[in-house]
């Protein structure tokens, strides 16, 4: 896929926001590097970045989530949307993380590895990975939703979306993101395991 096909902002705002929000993460990793995760304040990201501390907070809820809010879930789903109907909601998502990750460049694969690493390495981060865990649950409740024209509260729909991050989970243990572990060959271990889970889940 070349980078005419990928999805771009589709108004300044959004373009503005979107660079806004990359400037964010690409000073607070540098600060993170030079300083360490602790020692780096919020507003020394946002001096960094030249955006206030209450801007900051506008696109990141926390210091954690400049880490774990990579932005890879967003083009995913986006993908995902564009799958033809007639794939069943987890091929869909197959086709679409495939996809995803064929437009990554080497500068964004070493930004992720570098979040990964950093998610594993500092407890506060860490924990709040859990957060994020039931964040994905619903982002995929509400895509799987929308694809099947059912209710994101829908038990079945709730139980599939769960399906679907626990073998996610399952094989992107704490090993997965050591430095330099989160790569395209992980990813690959995802699929097999969605692989592995497409034939159990129901039609919906």
């Amino acid at each position: 896929m070349t980078d005419v096909d990928l999805p771009q902002p589709t108004s300044l705002r959004e373009r503005k926001k979107a660079r806004t929000r990359a400037a964010i993460r690409e000073h607070a990793l540098r600060l993170f590097r030079e300083h360490g995760y602790d020692a780096t304040t919020v507003e020394q990201i946002a001096a960094a970045a030249e955006v206030s501390p209450s801007t900051f907070f506008r696109y990141f809820p926390t210091k954690e989530d400049v880490v774990l809010q990579d932005g890879f879930d967003d083009r995913m789903f986006e993908a995902f949307d564009r799958q033809p109907p007639s794939l069943t909601p987890i091929a869909a998502l197959r086709v679409a993380m495939r996809e995803t990750i064929a437009t990554f460049t080497p500068a964004e694969w070493a930004e992720f590895q570098e979040m990964a690493a950093i998610g594993m390495s500092v407890p506060e981060v860490r924990a709040r990975m859990m957060d994020e865990m039931s964040r994905m649950i619903e982002t995929a409740a509400d895509a799987v939703a929308k694809r099947t024209g059912r209710s994101p509260a829908d038990l079945a729909v709730r139980v599939y979306a769960g399906a679907v991050i626990g073998a996610i989970m399952a094989v992107m243990g704490p090993e997965a993101y050591s430095e330099g572990a989160v790569d395209a060959e992980a990813f690959g271990r995802i699929d097999g395991a969605l692989a592995v889970l497409e034939p159990s889940l129901p039609e919906l």
